[in-house]
């Protein structure tokens, strides 16, 4: 078991990187092969889920990483566990299922590396025990569910969704960043099963209401809570493998697990139950509402699955034992008959051609696997026995009730959501398998027999597993200890029954399950209700005002683009100076620290100042002369200036090599001056003035600069570094050379490369005659 994380992880990675070479190997197969490696995941994953040792049991394992606080580790609990099988289930479901449903898609290879490498992602995310780490992965999520999303990218539609999701969770990403790096700083580590060890809660901090709100964008753009659920629906854009896989146990669940991993540090406090119910509340009641009005079969999953993610967020803010118990049953329930609905939607579209509701009827008998599946799959959704359905809906009514301070939110809210459920799951059934219909049954492009084995075990699959945990839940009881424990940070008994007797919780349901059948009966008048208010509610479409959005942000950026990023090189390096010069003087003289001490500067000799002044006249000399050749010389007097200055204080090396320069660059000069046009006025006088001012203006801060390096006193001055280490490990005795040539050799080869560069570019522009046609641009 040692490492088992890690050899999981990587083994997902490494089989997406192969999915170029294995696809022309297997063609279309390829699916069902790439399935076996989630599967014996699965199956790994199933045997500690069964043989874990007590209620606090986990393993830690320690991965690679280039820093300290960097480390890629990674832990298995019963929090990990629950999360990881679902995805590796659920993905090698989906990826057997994908090798008929995208048999005539193009870029089939593309769409099983981005899929494959986001289960790799997602299980990185689930396993991670740096919080760095987990951010890495919740990052890989995000953009390969872009490509996912997109992968019609030559439709408008799908390209749009993506962006959305893309920008969407990219924010909650940098937000996640953020609040990672605050805790890490905080906490001294950003090792989770340290921060677990240490009992860290933030609570009581002064940045923890920062770290929560930065947390809670990260939670509500990623899991879809209002008011940042546009992006789900639009994401059903993307083939049915992807909604069944990334709206049923994956990445919109990945800021669920979020919450579960952060609350025993940031969680219990009054904002985050407040904040969380009430966000959760009401996703959940606009979720379900919203998905009565719906026809398209995808749509009505996707706002469902919004109301689900309401509902998982809202457990998880009311923070005790029995709604954490609920939120991560309700979990599996979401994730087994979401992921089975989708593949169904995926089957009766492939099969009838339409996936509207109103076209659709009598598949019960043209269809009866599937349909079954289905109906098995609704139930769980309805919250009936003898589904998990009904026994998580028991357990999140239990957990309401056990509030009584929030009772008069959270009970409304959750009947009136589970009510329309009941009526959703009721509207499906009548409307799709219902067999006696006035308008007939539809026409099937192929028997259901015909349809291979891979592309019905998905939504079968997941419909038996819901069936089988509702009759036997007492499966799950030691590892939902284990994770409560990591949860909770308490020992907490679990117990899970079909049957708990007649009591509170028992009439709510019945209540529910009357109310929505009742919505059912009333669904014509309720439906045209639903779709008005729908309507109305269009001039707040939040999609369309994101869209517009980011139109206006573009638009704007452009312009400020265009008038900042104008061309005008001058402008740009006289911004450069100027802003250079007034943060320079600013933080010269806002230090008091006395370091310009007059008394401590040596005096200057008379062949010094005779030198400098001999310079100085050159550079006057060279600003007014309207001729190149004197213009040239005067610089050279400048530099030839420079080098004696060199010579005078011992710098021998110096001005032996600022001798050469300047010699060089006047034969260079010489050469090309007859080539260059003739003078011209190119400046008015007021732009000169103010060039001669921020000219001046740098040269005093440079020479500030130079006087307060020249009186620092360093406790361990680097030059020390060099006196001693020169000979010894660069081998050579003449210090300037060796940190050229050695300490600083990138630098000086970075140097080289830029010069040569600019050589090319300038002898380029000296071949380029434009009189000439036949000269090569």
């Amino acid at each position: 078991m040692e490492q088992l994380a890690i050899v999981l992880i990587g083994l997902i990675f490494l089989m997406g990187l192969m999915v170029p070479l294995l696809r022309p190997l297997f063609k279309s197969y390829t699916g069902r092969i790439l399935a076996l490696v989630p599967f014996a995941l699965f199956g790994t994953l199933t045997t500690l889920f069964f043989t874990l040792p007590d209620q606090t049991a986990h393993i830690v394992e320690t991965g690679f990483g280039f820093l300290p606080e960097m480390q890629f580790s990674f832990r298995i609990d019963g929090v990990s566990l629950i999360f990881g099988m679902m995805v590796s289930g659920i993905g090698g479901l989906v990826l057997g299922y994908s090798s008929f449903y995208m048999a005539k898609y193009a870029g089939r290879t593309k769409f099983y590396f981005f899929l494959v490498l986001f289960m790799g992602a997602m299980l990185g995310l689930v396993f991670a025990d740096n919080l760095l780490a987990l951010f890495i992965f919740w990052e890989l999520t995000s953009i390969t569910s872009f490509f996912l999303i997109g992968f019609d990218h030559d439709k408008e539609k799908p390209r749009q969704a993506a962006l959305q999701a893309l920008l969407l969770t990219a924010l909650g990403g940098l937000c996640l960043l953020f609040a990672v790096i605050m805790i890490g700083d905080l906490a001294g580590t950003y090792r989770l099963s340290e921060l677990y060890a240490e009992g860290f809660r933030f609570g009581a901090h002064s940045d923890y209401h920062l770290v929560f709100l930065l947390i809670s964008v990260a939670v509500a753009t990623k899991s879809a809570q209002f008011p940042f659920h546009f992006w789900l629906p639009g994401a059903m854009n993307a083939p049915t493998p992807v909604s069944a896989y990334l709206h049923s146990a994956t990445m919109v669940n990945a800021g669920i697990f979020l919450l579960l991993r952060l609350n025993p540090l940031l969680g219990g406090t009054i904002l985050w139950k407040s904040a969380l119910i009430l966000a959760g509340g009401i996703t959940m009641f606009i979720g379900a509402f919203f998905a009565l009005g719906q026809k398209d079969l995808k749509r009505i999953l996707a706002f469902t699955t919004i109301s689900a993610l309401g509902t998982m967020v809202m457990l998880i803010g009311m923070n005790t034992s029995a709604s954490i118990k609920a939120a991560l049953i309700f979990f599996i329930v979401h994730g087994l008959y979401k992921g089975g609905l989708f593949m169904m939607a995926g089957i009766i579209d492939k099969n009838t051609g339409t996936r509207d509701i109103d076209k659709l009827g009598g598949l019960l008998k043209t269809m009866p696997v599937t349909s079954i599946a289905g109906i098995l799959a609704l139930l769980s959704m309805s919250g009936l026995p003898p589904m998990l359905g009904f026994i998580g809906k028991e357990l999140i009514y239990d957990a309401k009730v056990q509030i009584p301070e929030l009772s008069w939110l959270v009970i409304p809210l959750g009947v009136s959501a589970n009510m329309m459920m009941v009526a959703i799951s009721l509207l499906v059934f009548y409307e799709i398998f219902q067999p006696r219909r006035k308008k007939g049954t539809i026409a099937l492009k192929q028997p259901e027999k015909r349809l291979p084995g891979n592309f019905l075990a998905g939504p079968v699959a997941l419909a038996l597993v819901g069936l089988g945990l509702g009759m036997a839940p007492g499966w799950l009881e030691d590892t939902m200890s284990n994770a409560m424990y990591f949860i909770q940070s308490e020992v907490v008994e679990v117990h899970l029954a079909l049957w708990h007797g007649f009591n509170q919780v028992l009439l709510l349901s019945i209540f529910t399950v009357f109310m929505g059948v009742l919505i059912f009966v009333f669904r014509r008048p309720i439906g045209k209700l639903v779709r008005i208010i729908i309507t109305w509610t269009d001039q707040y479409h939040l999609p369309d005002h994101f869209n517009k959005l980011i139109k206006n942000y573009l638009s704007f950026a452009g312009k400020h683009t265009n008038r900042i990023q104008h061309g005008y090189h001058r402008f740009y390096l006289m911004t450069f100076f100027a802003a250079t010069f007034m943060l320079v003087i600013y933080q010269l003289f806002s230090a008091d620290d006395g370091w310009f001490p007059v008394r401590e500067l040596s005096p200057l000799q008379m062949h010094v100042i005779v030198v400098l002044g001999v310079a100085m006249l050159g550079v006057i000399f060279a600003m007014f002369t309207k001729s190149r050749i004197s213009a040239i010389i005067s610089l050279g007097v400048l530099g030839y200036g420079i080098s004696v200055l060199y010579m005078l204080y011992g710098a021998v090396d110096l001005a032996i090599t600022q001798f050469l320069a300047e010699t060089v660059i006047m034969v260079i000069f010489v050469m090309v001056i007859y080539h260059l046009p003739d003078f011209a006025v190119l400046s008015s006088k007021k732009s000169r003035i103010r060039d001669a001012l921020i000219a001046a203006g740098v040269g005093v801060m440079i020479t500030l600069v130079v006087l307060k390096a020249r009186f620092i006193n360093l406790e361990t001055p680097v030059s020390e570094f060099f006196a001693e280490n020169s000979f010894l490990e660069g081998y050579g005795r003449n210090i300037v050379n060796v940190i050229l040539v050695d300490f600083r050799a990138l630098d000086t080869l970075g140097e080289i490369t830029v010069l040569g560069l600019a050589a090319a570019g300038v002898f380029s522009l000296l071949r380029f005659d434009p009189k000439n046609k036949n000269t090569k641009k």
